[in-house]
């Protein structure tokens, strides 16, 4: 039985804002055009967007395949922009006698374009950057940054990583080594002493508050990192026996990254105050005070506390953080240090979307023909062809149970031998229709029972995309992170599909079934039918961390990306493009080399050829088609 449809069609935001929430988490970065394609405004500029299905048509026509990552560098600005003037607002407003400093922490996204614009937008706010790692370091040794930028030293640090930091004070940086243990004192003192450098120092000191959400763990008394204030202690009588007083510029907290809750923030914020302020007060000079990172990012759109949300604005982060801070000083009577965020997040994440393609699309239950009632033979099938066709908004829940029970004896009779293979395909046809006749009449009930609810779950379709969740979204894997995904078109449509997201890995987790809804999570996402047209979906709000943990599961490596401008005319323009890794390139990261490869593909195949299983012409063009293949991309092209 074919079902008749007609296609609804709305105004060009009532949709996509019902439903997918766009104007509640895009940040003015995303829109609706009229004709109900997604669009992008990098400058946050609602006469200047660009239609994301005009620039993916654009990759097309260059020969880029899809899976993409499109990168809007425009985004960074605005939000540099945008942090930094937040903070001189706040600080105007209070009269805070001191400055804001921002540092870009390199994990959040390493990649060197990114980072570079960063630096460039941040220039004029004298922006610096936070590494972690001996490699980040050697990469940031090599960047150009403001001369007056702070380069703040985090992590575990070996002798290489100390010599380092201390020398790049002699190209031009403004490094400051934060002492995470104890024992990096001694460290710190034998590299200078043997290199005669005298470099600033800082301690990351633990305080007993903590963020929330699913980051919580890396704030608090417990954290990985830092020292406790017993520690801190001993660090500072360390510091003032060996003169080095004057050198200790910064005292670090961490509170957690992708804090939702703004009182979280104000209690810490009052904490590390007070310790600087007793610190100062011991007769140390600290001039920056690191309030480490936090500042969340509102990935639902619903503006609480919830795990993928946050309860406040940037302008409000500020606040709190400007006047908590200036209070303290005011009443313990100690000059109010220079405030150093390490805001990446917010910074980062709104710049970068992914866009994949949906291969096909897989619907439970569904397959075969209608049953013909002349041609059932079997009593239970008999049964459940009545129920099909009597089943009512008035009965359905009754005949559901019955469907239910009639469906778990035409299963024992299958395994006892009494059914052949035909009433079983039968039964089971009949059986997950009235089960879409069930979730249909349920909708009309003003409190559907859960039963229907976790029905219409297990029936949602499955839409198989060209993408690996471990590769671009790794942490709505890993930690059940939502991320807002919409169709790039037909937005003015009403979606009649229910799906869950499947990707092109050969793994049970590699799919995401969790969505952005601004009252819960959705457990299935409202799409349309998939026709003859292509059809895309973008992933918003992976500019953070996403790349930066995103493994070669299934040797999927990375996307193709483009980077694209908006000019002051609203004409988009490819800034670059980089592709993808190549299969070559993945297959080398797992220790298989292309000469060793094709030379071992060619014995084979000579080999075959010799025992008549493979022609000369067949081998040749075997071989010929692997190696060329090796340089092609690792995901699906046809």
């Amino acid at each position: 039985m074919k079902e008749i449809t007609t296609t609804l069609r709305l105004s060009p935001s009532e949709i996509p804002n019902r439903i997918y929430g766009v104007e509640n988490w895009s940040g003015g970065y995303f829109g609706i055009s009229e004709q109900g394609a997604l669009t992008v405004h990098p400058t946050r500029n609602p006469l200047m967007g660009v239609e994301l299905i005009g620039l993916v048509q654009t990759l097309l026509q260059r020969r880029v395949k899809p899976p993409f990552l499109l990168r809007f560098p425009q985004i960074l600005d605005t939000q540099i922009r945008e942090l930094h003037e937040a903070f001189r607002n706040s600080i105007a407003e209070y009269s805070y006698e001191a400055r804001h400093r921002g540092v870009f922490p390199m994990k959040v996204n390493q990649n060197r374009s990114v980072v570079e614009r960063l630096m460039a937008a941040g220039h004029r706010y004298e922006y610096g950057l936070e590494v972690g790692t001996k490699a980040e370091l050697a990469a940031a040794l090599t960047l150009s940054i403001h001369p007056n930028a702070l380069m703040v030293c985090n992590g575990i640090k070996d002798r290489r990583y100390l010599e380092w930091a201390m020398q790049s004070s002699r190209i031009g940086k403004n490094p400051v080594l934060v002492i995470e243990e104890v024992s990096d004192l001694q460290k710190i003192s034998e590299v200078s002493a043997a290199l005669r450098i005298h470099p600033d120092l800082g301690f990351r000191v633990r305080v007993f508050s903590r963020g929330t959400g699913k980051w919580e763990e890396s704030g608090g008394e417990t954290s990985k990192f830092g020292i406790n204030t017993i520690q801190l202690l001993d660090c500072l009588k360390t510091v003032s026996d060996r003169g080095w007083t004057r050198q200790l510029k910064m005292l670090h907290f961490h509170i957690g990254s992708q804090v939702t809750d703004i009182r979280r923030i104000k209690n810490a914020i009052k904490e590390a105050a007070r310790v600087y302020a007793k610190v100062r007060k011991m007769g140390f000079p600290i001039e920056y005070l690191n309030v480490g990172g936090g500042l969340g990012v509102d990935y639902d759109g619903s503006r609480t506390a919830s795990d993928c949300s946050v309860n406040y604005s940037m302008q409000e982060f500020a606040n709190d953080i400007v006047y908590t801070i200036n209070e303290i000083c005011l009443s313990e009577n100690v000059p109010p240090p220079t405030i150093v965020t390490e805001s990446g997040r917010a910074v980062a994440a709104h710049h970068a979307l992914f866009i994949m393609n949906v291969i096909r699309t897989l619907n439970p239950g569904l397959g075969g023909t209608e049953v013909d009632p002349d041609k059932v033979d079997s009593e239970v099938v008999e049964e459940m062809m009545d129920l099909y066709r009597e089943i009512t908004p008035k009965n359905f829940r009754e005949y559901y149970h019955d469907a239910l029970q009639h469906r778990e004896e035409l299963q024992s009779l299958f395994n006892l031998g009494y059914l052949n293979l035909q009433n079983r395909a039968q039964g089971e046809w009949l059986f997950w229709e009235i089960c879409r006749k069930a979730i249909k009449f349920s909708h009309s009930m003003k409190e559907r029972p859960e039963e229907f609810i976790d029905l219409e779950n297990i029936l949602a379709s499955k839409y198989i995309c060209n993408f690996s969740v471990f590769q671009s979204t790794p942490d709505s894997w890993a930690l059940d992170q939502l991320f807002p995904i919409v169709p790039l078109t037909r937005l003015t449509e009403e979606p009649t599909v229910r799906a869950i997201l499947c990707d092109i890995t050969c793994d049970s987790d590699g799919q995401i079934d969790k969505f952005v809804d601004l009252r819960d999570v959705k457990q299935a996402l409202e799409l349309h039918h998939v026709n003859a047209d292509p059809y895309f979906l973008a992933i918003f709000l992976v500019g953070a961390y996403q790349e930066s943990l995103g493994m070669n599961h299934n040797l999927l490596g990375s996307v193709n990306e483009a980077h694209f401008l908006v000019d002051d005319a609203g004409r988009p323009h490819i800034d670059r493009v980089i592709r993808g890794e190549s299969i070559r390139q993945v297959l080398a990261t797992a220790g298989y080399q292309a000469r060793d490869l094709v030379e071992n593909l060619k014995q084979m195949a000579q080999s075959a050829e010799t025992q008549n299983k493979i022609t000369a012409e067949e081998r040749e063009s075997f071989c010929a088609s692997y190696e060329s293949a090796l340089e092609g991309y690792t995901y699906l092209e046809d």
